[in-house]
């Protein structure tokens, strides 16, 4: 089985509320947690919060929309594929400043 991410991205991002407000959701953290061990199906997603599958598919696109979520293709052996998601970051930093608050996303702790 093999994966290509489609749109994993590591910088500085302009929707910082966006990001922290999905952040607070137990479900979305959840998400987040189980794609950063590597790519999941929304199914397997489900199957791992108590969550119903709708509940899930908006959690994953408002981590999509805030980019600490990718969409990759999964291959299996047979030459099937299917739509997973995976994590798009190691790190996250909050900054505080006179200019506000900014979220910013890495993929390793430097």
């Amino acid at each position: 089985m093999s994966t290509q991410a489609s749109n994993t991205r590591s910088e500085s991002t302009s929707n910082s509320a966006a990001q922290l407000d999905v952040l607070g959701d137990d479900c979305a953290r959840t998400i987040l947690i189980a794609t950063s061990e590597g790519p999941k199906t929304a199914k397997e997603l489900t199957s791992r919060t108590d969550s119903s599958s709708a509940t899930v598919y908006r959690r994953i696109n408002n981590l999509l929309e805030s980019d600490l979520l990718a969409e990759c293709v999964r291959f299996d052996d047979d030459g099937s594929h299917t739509t997973a998601y995976e994590a798009t970051a190691d790190v996250l930093r909050v900054r505080i400043g006179a200019d506000g608050i900014e979220v910013v996303v890495s993929d390793t702790g430097e």
